[in-house]
This record gives C-alpha cells, sequence and structure tokens, in this order.
C-alpha cells in the first residue's frame, strides 16, 4: 500500500475509532426509566466509603430487607437516599460539589443534566441548578427482591417500563407527597427469573426552573429599599459584649447584612450565645437574616470564648500534610461555630507563605508549597461546609510574599500576573474549582497589575481575574476597611465606594460605628449621583441572597453551647493525628 493511501486511511480509522467510543460510553452512562437515558449499574469504583470518609446523616445499614425498604420510604420523603445528605428539589449543585468534589462523569439528557459520583454509588439529575433526581445503586439496595418491595410498601401507584437494546425494566413508582416519587428501577421479571433485585432507586421532585427561582430573589429585591440593599452589602463591627444602641441602630436604622465579631466582644459562652441570639431578635423585622462571623482559623487566630481547646497552627498542620486531618480540623471548626451560633468563619487561610519576613501570615499558612497550601486549605474549607457553615478563603490575591502587615501599611507586591500565577494564585484557583462560596480580598498593592489601587478596589483584580479569568460567581468581601493599610492611603468612604465598582459584594467595616455609617452614606451617595448604577447593587445583593439561601440560614436562636464536648472531640482528633 502507497504512503500516501495510508495516510488518508489513518485519519478515518482514528475517527471510527473514536466514534464506537463515544458509543460505548454513552450507552454505559444513561438509560431512561421513561424511554430517557440514565446510568446503568456501575461496576466500577463502587466500594463503599471508607471509615475515613464523613459519614451522611441518611446513611443506613441493615441486612433487614423490610427495614432497609421502610428507612428507603422514610427517606424519600425528606427527598434523599440512603448514604447522601442531599436533598432532591432543594439541594443546589455547588452544594454537591463542595461535599464531594467534582462528578466523574458528566452527561446531559433530553431530561437534563446528569453528573455520576461512582464512590458514593449516587447518580445526581439537575433542573438548573437544582438537584430534582436523585439516584441510588446502593449495594445493599441491590440485594432486595421485587415481591419485598411490594410486601412491606405496598402496591405502587404506577407501573412504568423501560426497553432498549441493552435493558429491558420495571419501574414501581410510588408518590410519596405531592411533588416527589419514589422510583424502584428493577430488570423486568421474566419466566427464568420471575423475582428480580433492585437495581437501582431514584427520588425525583418536580421543582421550578431556574428562572422562577432567579424571580424569586428579584421580586424579593424589588421590594427592598435602597437603604436595605446597601445594608445588606455591609458586614459590621460592634463594641463591648451586650447590644448598646449603636449596634441596635446598625441592625434596625442601617440594616447591615452581618456581623463581625472580636474577642473583646465574647467573654464567655453564656454571654456570647445571648448576644447573637439578641441581634438575631433584633434583625427580625429584616427582609433577611444576619450573618454572624468570625475569625476562627484555628492555631493562634481562635476567637471563641470559654477555654476552646486550640488545634495547632497551619504551619503544624501542614507539616503533617494529611488531607483527612485538615476536613476533620474544618469540621469541627463548623461545629463549633454552630454551637455558639456563628454562620460564617472567616477562614481558612490560603496564602502560600513564600516570604520568611511576613509579619501578618507566618503560621496562619499551610506552608510554602502551594500545592500543600491547596489540598489542605479545601480541605478545610470543606469540614467547614460540611457544617452548614459559610467558609470564606482568603487573602486573594494572596499576602504571603509581604514584608508588612497591612492592620499597620499598605503591603506591596511587585509580581505581574504570570508570576502570581506560578504560587500565590494557585490555592485560591482550586478552592474555587471546589465549590469556594465567598472570596476575602485582601489591602495590597500589585502595581504591575494596578498601579492605583490595592487588590481590595482594584476592578482589574476582582472583575478581571477573580470574577473573569476565574470564573468566580460567589460573594466578594474585603479585608477590613479600617485597617491601616486603606485609612492611611484613602478616604474609607471612597474606598468602600471604589471597592464596590471594582466588583465587591460586602465591605467590611470591622471598627468604629461613625466609620461604619459614614461607608453605608458614601454608598448610598454614589448610588443618588449614578456614579454606581443601582442594577450595579441589585447583583451584589442578589449573590449575598443566594449565599443566605444556599446555607439556609435564618434568625433563630441557640442554646448553650457544650465546650466539654467540643474540646473532647478536639482530643480525640489530636491523638489520632498529632504523634
Amino acid at each position: 500500500m502507497s504512503k500516501r493511501r495510508t495516510s488518508v486511511l489513518k485519519p478515518i480509522v482514528f475517527s471510527i475509532l473514536i466514534l464506537i467510543l463515544i458509543l460505548v460510553v454513552g450507552y454505559y452512562f444513561f438509560v431512561g426509566d421513561r424511554g430517557e437515558k440514565q446510568p446503568t449499574k456501575e461496576t466500577h469504583n463502587t466500594t463503599p466509603p471508607t471509615k475515613n470518609q464523613p459519614s451522611d446523616s441518611s446513611e443506613v445499614h441493615t441486612s433487614n430487607p423490610e427495614t432497609l425498604i421502610l428507612n428507603t420510604f422514610s427517606l424519600s420523603k425528606e427527598g434523599k437516599v440512603v448514604n447522601s445528605p442531599f436533598i432532591s428539589g432543594k439541594t443546589e449543585e455547588m452544594d454537591i460539589t463542595n461535599r464531594w468534589g467534582k462528578p466523574n462523569q458528566m452527561a446531559k439528557t433530553s431530561s437534563g443534566m446528569y453528573e455520576e459520583y461512582p464512590q458514593h454509588r449516587v447518580v445526581v439529575g439537575f433542573l438548573g441548578e437544582i438537584a430534582n433526581d436523585i439516584r441510588s445503586y446502593d449495594s445493599e439496595l441491590q440485594t432486595i427482591p421485587l415481591n419485598e418491595i411490594k410486601k412491606a410498601g405496598g402496591e405502587p401507584d404506577e407501573v412504568r417500563y423501560y426497553q432498549d437494546q441493552s435493558h429491558s425494566q420495571i419501574i414501581l413508582v410510588y408518590h410519596v407527597n405531592s411533588t416527589t416519587d419514589l422510583k424502584w428501577i428493577l430488570p423486568k421479571p421474566t419466566g427464568q427469573e420471575p423475582n428480580p433485585k433492585v437495581d437501582h432507586i431514584s427520588v425525583y421532585t418536580q421543582v421550578k426552573s431556574q428562572s422562577d427561582q432567579q424571580k424569586r430573589i428579584a421580586d424579593l429585591l424589588s421590594g427592598m429599599s435602597l437603604d436595605e440593599k446597601i445594608g445588606q452589602m455591609i458586614i459590621a463591627g460592634i463594641s463591648g459584649t451586650k447590644e448598646d444602641t449603636q449596634s441596635k441602630n446598625l441592625i434596625t436604622k442601617y440594616k447591615v447584612g452581618g456581623i463581625i465579631f472580636y474577642p473583646e466582644n465574647l467573654v464567655n459562652p453564656v454571654q456570647t450565645v445571648q448576644l447573637l441570639n439578641q441581634l438575631k431578635n433584633d434583625n427580625t423585622p429584616n427582609p433577611l437574616p444576619l450573618l454572624l462571623s468570625v475569625d476562627q482559623e484555628g492555631g493562634r487566630i481562635s476567637r471563641l470564648p470559654g477555654g476552646v481547646k486550640k488545634f495547632p497552627t497551619n504551619k503544624e498542620i501542614g507539616s503533617i500534610n494529611n488531607s483527612q486531618f485538615s476536613y476533620k480540623v474544618g469540621t469541627i471548626l463548623g461545629k463549633e461555630l454552630k454551637g455558639f451560633g456563628f454562620n460564617l468563619d472567616f477562614a481558612p487561610v490560603l496564602d502560600v507563605n513564600s516570604n520568611p519576613n511576613n509579619p501578618v501570615i507566618g503560621d496562619r499558612s499551610f506552608g510554602k508549597n502551594p500545592d500543600v497550601v491547596s489540598k489542605l486549605g479545601m480541605q478545610t474549607m470543606k469540614g467547614i461546609q460540611s457544617q452548614n457553615i459559610i467558609a470564606t478563603i482568603k487573602h486573594f490575591p494572596g499576602h504571603g510574599d509581604t514584608s508588612v502587615d497591612s492592620h499597620l501599611e499598605l503591603p506591596i507586591v511587585n509580581k505581574n500576573l504570570t508570576e502570581l500565577k506560578k504560587l500565590e494564585l494557585i490555592p485560591f484557583e482550586r478552592a474555587i474549582d471546589n465549590g469556594a462560596d465567598v472570596v476575602m480580598v485582601a489591602h495590597i498593592l500589585l502595581p504591575k497589575l494596578d498601579a492605583n489601587y490595592p487588590a481590595s478596589m482594584s476592578q482589574k483584580i476582582i472583575t478581571d481575574i477573580l470574577r473573569k479569568r476565574f470564573a468566580f460567581n460567589g460573594v466578594v468581601i474585603t479585608d477590613d476597611m479600617t485597617m491601616k493599610a486603606v485609612t492611611d492611603h484613602f478616604n474609607i468612604g471612597q474606598a468602600a465606594v471604589d471597592s464596590v465598582k471594582a466588583g465587591s459584594d460586602i465591605i467590611l467595616v470591622a471598627h468604629d460605628y461613625n466609620k461604619i455609617v459614614g461607608t453605608i452614606a458614601s454608598i448610598k451617595s454614589a448610588v443618588q449621583k449614578g456614579e454606581i448604577s443601582e442594577q450595579r447593587i441589585n447583583d451584589s445583593v442578589s449573590r449575598i441572597m443566594k449565599l443566605k439561601r444556599k446555607y439556609g440560614i435564618i434568625n433563630k436562636n441557640v442554646r448553650n453551647v457544650n465546650i466539654g464536648e467540643m474540646n473532647q472531640a478536639i482530643t480525640n482528633l489530636l491523638a489520632e493525628y498529632v504523634k
């Protein structure tokens, strides 16, 4: 055969092979229970979660088929399947990515997008961003025969059938409530096998479309005054250990969206819980609940009172370099905050500590290796999020190579974007890809990116890099605007306006009641003058609304916290990992 003919045939043969591979993978991944494609039974990577993996509230283990069936029906009424914490009709795609990471495979069908998590034996279907079809291929479920389902659950409300070249299935449909169906999918009974066993189950919920969700946010926005909207964009600090006129005014008059707390606000557990409960009560008439935030990083930056045992520094955790340890540390940090009534943690620190003379980061960093910082920081973030506490990655675009403290002076980092991408930006980009909800931007001047404004006020850094290059659609918050890095060089009110124009959603003003009030007035004046459009304000408030809704934040009081239980959990964890 001539060389010319061989060169012509090679791409044809390669194309045919690729086409065959696509068809095989497509068939393997989805087969529908109504003539639409859905995942077939998994035969790879389907071992149960190991003991080191976080357990789920819906985890069920029983050898009794009747008990397992009844438990499955019970969970389905909540929109759940076994071994999954997610709720059909409520859980958003980002929630799942936060908890389980990116899916092994994704496939689009006529009924929506499906994502596969074989390590959990779960496949999730989405309508827009909402999970509306959660399917379990749990090995225990697959031991249940057809007659046991009908015996324990009664006759189904509907019976459907599905057939294609490789599947002949029967689907038992139970309407467990007005919006949710539990489907048992099995091979169709035959003369040889009249009583087949379950292939998988599906909890399917009718949900409103993504446009309906956006409409609900738009409707809420349309009913809010400009003062209420701007208030949502402020997290404010307060003075003292109990509610006073100023702290009450911040909530009732200025409608701030959140409060940050420092050690001087938190004397003991009882006082802390009472203070948070009182502020929640003050906020009840407002349209949205408060973000109640604190810097609980672990190590030396630990704000909680009452003798809460401290974790090792992040530097020490970095030297241990164990992902499961970092996840469990994050989990306990989240439990601590939830116990006191907080809902937002300004942690983890994702700065790469590349400058040994850094006076502000130091042992707050997991180390000087960006891969270690990325890995451990992401696991800490996920651990915090697992307790339904909002995590904040900080200090973007990286505070690790500074030689001055931004609390005292404006740091300058003379690196261009290429240099930053090789070190400082690596942990932030990976955390964003793995479900970060909030990014804190630092008061750092990077002259090679923006000679006029620090990162916290720079459109080039917030919009062009964080929003566009990293595709971050979550909430952007500034570091504290009362730091000298800002106040010694800028008017705080104008700095806040510039930050909003640059793309920030929340301005953090952690100290000084008059500075907080002045910041609010400056933003309002900028809107009234047309310097900032009200649509720009609406964009930020929409992101804040979505964040609060995602984490189910409500103005709910908590009871006194159990410090002994917290400390025991920390002691046990350290005994396991710190030798």
